[in-house]
Parts: C-alpha cells; sequence; structure tokens
C-alpha cells in the first residue's frame, strides 16, 4: 500500500497546530487537518506489511490500509466510502480518538508510525467540504418501532444503522441538545459541536426522530446534568410502545474521594464543570456560576478528562493549573515496548503543553478549608513497589486550591436507570450483556438491548461506535431473523 520506498523516504508529519498561547484565548478548535498533498505523503509511509495490526488495533477494524494507498493515489472519494463501511462518525474519532492504530502500526517497532489519525481526519473533512456525506434514507419501511435511550456515539451509530435498515428510530436523550458525552463530556476546543449538528441533520433525513431533554426512569437520580431534563418517561412505557429498547447511556456514575472536607465548597466532579463550558460556547445564558478564573486549580486524575479540565481553566484564565494521580510516572519509551499492544506510557496532551504542573504517587489526605470553602489541598507522596502503594513517611506538603476538580474515571452507568428497566448487573454495576451468540447485546429482560459504555464500563469513542454497530446488527437479527448489518 502506498509507496513502496515511502516509510524510508517520508517522516511522519504532525498536523499544525495554533500555539499555546494563541489558542487559550478561545474555545474553538485548533488543529487543521493535513493538506491534500501531506496526506498523500503520510499515505505513502504505509508499509504494505501483508498483516496489518493496525487494524486489529482499531476497536472498529477500520480498513486503515486500504485508505491510505487511496489517499496516497488522490482518490478521495473512494477513501471515504472505504472509512464510512466501518465506521459512521470519523470526524469524532479522527479528533479525539488516541489512536490505539498507530500503537499497533508495524513502523511503531523501530519508527515512528504512519499518522493514520490524521489522514482520517483529512479524508472526512475533505468529504464534508465536498457534499460527499449525504443522508442514505432506507428503500423500504420494516414497521418496527425501535427506542435508543442515550444519544452519544454508540446510541447514534446504533441508531443510524438500524434506520439505514428500514426501521423506525426514536432517540431519547435527557439533555437539552442531542450528543451525550460528545456534547457535554469533551470540550470544544477538542471538537466543536456544529460536527454534531450535521450528523443529527443528516439522521433526520435518514429517518430518524429524536426526542432531548427526556429522561427514561422512574425518577431523576440526584444533581447533575440529568436535571436539565424537561420530562420524565417509564421504561416501561417505552417497552410497551417500541419492538425493540435499546440502553446506550455512558457510564456517568463518577468515581468520589472521599476523604476530610470533600463537602467544602469549591470541590466538585469534573462533569459538574466540564458541561457548563460546553453550554456557555453554545450560547446559553443564565449558566451556573462555576469558573476557574483566578483561582488555584487542582485537577485530581490523570486521563483525558482531567486533561480537559487543565485545558478548560487555562481558558479561563485560571491562576495556577497542578494535575496530580496516584499511580507512580508512567515510562516514556521511544518506541512500543509491548507493539502491537497498547503500551502504558507518559502522556502530554495539547493542554498540557498550555501549562500546568503535573505530579504523579500523590495520595490526596484532606481538603483544607475557612468559612466553608477550599483553600487548600493536603497530600503526601507515595512509593510503589509490586503494584502495591505505601506512604513515604514524613512527605506530607500542602497544595493551595482554590477549585478542585475530581476526574478520577467513572464506576458505573446511573444505577437507577438500569434498576428503572430492572435489567441484571454486572460486578461492576453495568448492564449484563454478551456481545457473541445467540442473543447478543440482549440484556436480561425481554427486548431490552444494551451497547456502549452502559454495558462495557467507560472506554474510548471508538469502542462505543464499534458497539453501537454490533448492537444495531444483534436488534435487526431479533426483529426480523437476519440482518444485512455489517459486524
Amino acid at each position: 500500500m502506498g509507496k513502496v520506498t515511502g516509510f524510508m523516504e517520508y517522516q511522519r508529519l504532525q498536523e499544525a497546530a495554533e500555539p499555546p498561547r494563541e489558542r487559550i484565548t478561545h474555545f474553538r478548535e485548533f488543529v487543521a487537518h493535513l493538506t491534500d498533498e501531506e496526506a498523500a505523503t503520510q499515505g505513502a509511509r504505509c508499509m504494505d506489511c501483508g498483516t496489518p495490526f493496525c487494524m486489529s488495533g482499531c476497536p472498529i477494524n477500520n480498513i486503515i490500509p486500504d485508505w491510505n494507498d487511496l489517499v496516497y493515489k488522490q482518490a478521495w472519494k473512494t477513501a471515504i466510502d472505504v472509512l464510512h463501511s466501518t465506521n459512521n462518525f470519523p470526524e469524532f474519532t479522527g479528533r479525539v480518538c488516541p489512536a490505539p492504530c498507530e500503537e499497533a502500526c508495524t513502523l511503531r517497532i523501530n519508527e515512528d508510525p504512519v499518522g493514520i489519525k490524521s489522514i482520517e481526519h483529512a479524508i472526512i473533512d475533505k468529504a464534508w467540504e465536498a457534499g460527499w456525506v449525504a443522508p442514505q434514507p432506507p428503500s423500504h419501511r420494516s414497521g418496527k418501532r425501535v427506542a435508543v435511550i442515550g444519544s452519544g456515539p454508540a446510541g447514534l451509530a446504533c441508531a443510524q444503522q438500524l434506520a439505514r435498515t428500514g426501521h423506525a428510530v426514536t432517540v431519547f436523550e435527557k439533555n437539552d441538545r442531542i450528543g451525550g458525552l460528545l456534547r457535554y463530556g469533551i470540550p470544544d476546543f477538542k471538537m466543536e459541536k456544529h460536527l454534531i449538528d450535521r450528523r443529527v441533520d443528516q439522521m433526520r433525513a435518514e429517518g430518524v426522530s429524536f426526542r432531548a431533554g427526556v429522561f427514561v426512569g422512574k425518577e431523576r437520580p440526584g444533581s447533575g446534568i440529568a436535571d436539565w431534563a424537561s420530562e420524565i418517561v417509564a421504561p416501561d412505557k417505552l417497552v410497551e410502545e417500541f419492538d425493540a429498547v435499546v440502553l446506550t447511556g455512558g457510564a456517568e456514575q463518577p468515581r468520589d474521594l472521599p476523604v476530610p472536607g470533600r463537602e467544602l465548597d469549591g470541590v466538585h466532579f469534573a462533569m459538574e464543570f466540564l458541561p457548563l463550558q460546553n453550554k456557555r460556547v453554545a450560547g446559553d445564558t443564565n449558566v451556573r456560576d462555576l469558573w476557574a478564573s483566578g483561582k488555584h486549580v487542582v485537577v485530581i486524575g490523570g486521563g483525558d478528562t482531567g486533561s480537559d479540565c487543565v485545558g478548560t481553566s487555562n481558558r479561563h484564565g485560571a491562576k495556577s493549573v497542578t494535575q496530580i494521580e496516584l499511580l507512580p510516572t508512567p515510562p516514556d519509551p521511544e518506541r512500543n515496548p509491548v507493539w502491537p499492544y497498547w503500551p502504558t506510557r507518559l502522556r502530554t496532551s495539547s493542554s498540557h503543553e498550555e501549562g500546568a504542573r503535573r505530579d504523579w504517587a500523590i495520595a490526596t489526605k484532606a481538603f483544607v478549608g475557612e468559612n466553608g470553602k477550599v483553600t487548600a489541598l493536603r497530600a503526601a507522596r507515595l512509593s510503589w513497589k509490586d503494584g502495591k502503594m505505601n506512604e513515604i513517611p514524613g512527605s506530607e506538603f500542602t497544595v493551595p486550591a482554590d477549585l478542585v476538580l475530581l476526574a478520577m474515571g467513572f464506576v458505573s452507568p446511573v444505577p437507577s436507570v438500569l434498576e428503572a428497566f430492572g435489567v441484571e448487573k454486572d460486578a461492576r454495576g453495568n448492564a449484563r450483556a454478551a456481545t457473541d451468540g445467540a442473543g447478543s447485546y440482549l440484556t436480561s429482560v425481554p427486548k431490552v438491548f444494551t451497547a456502549g459504555d452502559m454495558r462495557r464500563g467507560q472506554s474510548l469513542v471508538v469502542w462505543a461506535i464499534r458497539e453501537g454497530r454490533q448492537c444495531a446488527r444483534a436488534v435487526d437479527e431479533f426483529l426480523m431473523g437476519s440482518s444485512e448489518l455489517p459486524r
């Protein structure tokens, strides 16, 4: 694929990005896709390696060598057709996916991998610009009705696949806008929301109905973004009215940190903080007054959500931003030491480049406050040996903190939703459902399926798309006895 000697002639090229000092003044995307010529050169680096480990590294098994070759040959129209054959929303993954395909690239053994994610980004942006992304309404209607609960990547992928095969699909979303965690979990500077809106328009033209502001359950699960819902629909009603129901909500139950001072004002979950800025960017008024402006911000948790808190805090004009992590500092090998598998390595995001102090092997002991408001965080350093941590005697220290953001991951879907449907849960609190064999993606409740984070737990957008597509095929088989949808 590509040019036979391309991997020896050309170097990996990073996408151009606006300098940090400039981009922290706004919430727009700041990464530009490759030009046609740059993308062709990067496609030329694909090695024709015989066994494309990049495809096995990709959860949706994108046919990566084929579209690398097509971009090298400047056959863009065919490239988007190949890309869309496995991925409903490459504009999402081309922006926010961590690219496990690149860690599995054969070049990653001893060279920089092919810039697969940047090529994907270029293909889909060019396709939209050229008008090649059009609605694909079904040629016939099945007469079957499907309810999809949740409009994140799993729900959208599932709904689109089912609509294209002729089913009448209604997507229910508790928030005031469609998109789930794509809309209110990812900052606009990483992915602007007009990308979601144009896909929703495409899906409407394909026959999908959307109902935003509808919480499906017996009662609201408490404070949080579910409070934006203006209507509550009972699960029993949906199961009665629809031929199949698919649960595709996110893993939204955050991991808490029950240490002294947790009740202080100024200690918040990341998902109390991040969605507010998405709403401000969308033009909403009367948004809750929670800002990082002029504050010492401490982010607890070293993953993507923590990184998003760092980038948002810097754009607010925080006085300082510190990000701490319980685990030790990861290694920073030049190549992939466990190729073709996903390695644990030090990862520096664009938000970190914009300014933050990062510290590892830190245990939070308590939050310190005055007059009911947090003013500092008391912590201690840890030593790690054989996977076990021990506090280092005499290592306690204090960090100024006017705003603490808990970004330590998510433990499960909102329990009350699964309990309202009566579905059996696994040991981690997710909806239990197998992914293979008869009844794949089917829960313990007849007609009720599940996919994405609600089934597998907190994961990547690309995994959600995979599960949504596979679940759609399982639902189609359930309704029609067989299915022509790809798995």
